[in-house]
């Protein structure tokens, strides 16, 4: 375990908690009206971002300067701020913007607190849905609803017959690739809805996530939230989580054992 003292994670779990209730009230009094889209691909296919992405993001990092003032920050549209601590703030300022574009409400702003590089607390804050989710140490995460909070728990009783699937491939699997799976396409039976999923997996309302293609600040915020809850988080390569890229999260090790054996075909190939 990282040398991470409880009385430190009461700090920043408690920023962080605010952090939350304060961008929901940013977003209903000063975003929840038209925006700006443009594509950063440029004609090289799709990535959308809109100027509420990054008015959220200017308005974390200023909340971040405020209080951790030599803390690094590495967020999606405005990149790293570099310093020698060994704590950096990791910032996706609206997982989900596609969902955002069209008024789905499962976007969600996600924060991660790093420590040498390790995500070791996590935010994803759903400001539609009026709830959020973070932990609070390695070992307890919670759901904020309604005043109230919930202990996050996975649901370690799933089998792999049983199981509860959603996943989501964001054109990163050819059909050749798909065709290779079959176990697993028959299997999605469950929306997956950007950060979202992941965060009804550690409610242990779904018992597999399979996501292609995250980036650092799609999953370092998720990675606290899951593992406190008990879940089991890696790459299809069964690498660490921290890498990106394709990832799977599992209930249990029995089951995500099986899924990475039925991955195997393709995922050396992505």
């Amino acid at each position: 375990m990282l040398e991470i003292k409880s009385s430190d994670y009461k700090i920043y779990s408690k920023f962080i908690e605010n952090l939350a209730k304060k961008l929901t009230k940013f977003y209903y009094s000063k975003l929840n009206k038209s925006f700006k889209v443009s594509n950063k691909l440029k004609g090289k296919g799709y990535d959308p971002v809109t100027s509420a992405d990054k008015k959220f993001e200017k308005f974390i990092r200023k909340e971040i300067k405020k209080n951790f003032p030599n803390h690094q920050v590495i967020g999606e549209e405005f990149g790293h701020k570099k310093s020698k601590s060994n704590y950096s703030w990791v910032i996706d300022p609206i997982d989900g913007t596609r969902s955002f574009v069209i008024g789905n409400p499962t976007w969600s702003n996600l924060i991660s607190l790093n420590y040498k590089g390790n995500p070791i607390l996590g935010l994803a804050n759903f400001p539609i849905l009026k709830k959020f989710y973070l932990n609070s140490s390695d070992k307890t995460s919670y759901v904020f609803e309604n005043g109230k909070k919930r202990k996050l728990k996975v649901n370690k009783k799933a089998t792999f017959s049983n199981m509860k699937l959603s996943a989501a491939f964001h054109g990163s699997l050819s059909l050749e690739q798909q065709k290779k799976i079959p176990q697993i396409l028959k299997r999605m039976q469950f929306p997956c809805a950007d950060a979202l999923s992941y965060s009804h997996f550690a409610e242990g309302k779904i018992d597999v996530v399979l996501q292609c293609s995250n980036k650092i600040w799609d999953i370092h915020p998720i990675i606290p939230i899951v593992k406190a809850a008990g879940g089991i988080i890696s790459t299809w390569n069964n690498e660490k989580a921290i890498k990106a890229g394709n990832i799977i999260c599992s209930s249990n090790k029995s089951i995500h054992n099986k899924v990475l054996k039925i991955l195997k075909p393709i995922s050396k190939k992505i």
